[in-house]
């Protein structure tokens, strides 16, 4: 009886421990994927050269992610507009004579605006000004925080504001990946805000299903780190992360939307896509890439990318 106690103890106190360092090993993961390293040129897992210890190390206390950093400027006249909002957040703003309008250009994870320069060059040739955000984080705004596009919503609606401000009456906005989430919870939050239509390039369902599919995509069983993950990202920057679902924020949009999404696509998965499109109240259209991925689609489709974008700017104008 007494051992059968003791082995009852032994277990609990096991369960407990075990319980705490899958917690603790969520936390740091977490925190590293919310917040970037200053400094950092490479990520801490890209080097094959690690010791084991040092491979433990980052499995136990996470992957360090550099600090995006924009690497390239505008090949032509810009201006660096500096903007107050949740953080102060940086810009470029580049015109073309007798433009059609403004587009917002609002880029993803790990990305600064330098590397939405090839779309915005695109859209300055189909005779549209454009306007690249660095989000809190990135580039050449405040911080070295993310929140997968929870906060940057605000820098949006701040950009769209001063962009309003300015006398611009045809305002779109661009965004992909995370930066489509977070123009799609800034549509939410703010239904009056002056856009006449959204361009968004492949937007997660919901923060717990992306993460899942992280971990599907490497062969590990989501169960319970993603829940775990969820959780502490959304504990340490002060926002319930579970509550972070696009899909959600889709059923209150009833602006114009183009959804632009890659049918290979891995980390937002087709049928993610189809209740997305589903849930938009607005008028919708959905264009797709066959061979694409979670990726930059200029790389394959330029030119039917730049047809799209084009045709479809054109109906919205008309």
């Amino acid at each position: 009886m007494k051992k059968t106690s003791r082995f009852k103890k032994v277990l609990l106190w096991s369960l407990l421990l075990l319980f705490v360092l899958v917690n603790v090993i969520a936390f740091f993961h977490a925190r590293k994927f919310t917040w970037y390293t200053p400094g950092l040129t490479v990520r801490s897992n890209s080097a094959a050269h690690y010791t084991l210890s040092q491979k433990i190390n980052m499995l136990l206390t996470g992957i360090n992610n550099p600090r995006p950093v924009n690497k390239t400027k505008p090949n032509q006249p810009y201006q660096t507009i500096r903007l107050q909002s949740n953080k102060q957040i940086e810009c470029w703003l580049m015109k073309v004579p007798a433009a059609k309008g403004t587009i917002l250009l609002c880029h993803g994870y790990g990305g600064d605006k330098s590397k939405m320069l090839d779309k915005a060059y695109v859209f300055l040739q189909l005779g549209y000004n454009t306007m690249l955000v660095d989000f809190m984080g990135s580039g050449g705004s405040e911080g070295n925080q993310t929140t997968i596009g929870y906060k940057e919503a605000e820098e949006v609606h701040t950009c769209v504001t001063w962009l309003s401000q300015q006398g611009e009456k045809n305002i779109f906005v661009f965004g992909t990946s995370m930066g489509a989430a977070a123009t799609m919870k800034a549509l939410q939050d703010y239904p009056n805000l002056p856009v006449k239509a959204a361009i968004l390039e492949c937007p997660f369902s919901t923060m717990l299903q992306t993460v899942k599919n992280r971990f599907e995509n490497q062969h590990i069983p989501p169960v319970p780190m993603a829940w775990l993950l969820v959780f502490w990202g959304g504990a340490q920057n002060g926002f319930n992360a579970f509550s972070h679902n696009p899909v959600e924020y889709a059923a209150h949009i009833t602006t114009p939307v183009l959804l632009v999404w890659g049918e290979k696509d891995d980390r937002v998965k087709r049928l993610e896509n189809e209740a997305i499109f589903a849930a938009f109240k607005g008028p919708k259209q959905l264009k797709t890439f066959p061979e694409a991925g979670h990726d930059n689609y200029l790389i394959k489709y330029k030119a039917e990318w730049t047809t799209a974008m084009k045709d479809y700017l054109a109906q919205i104008r008309h």
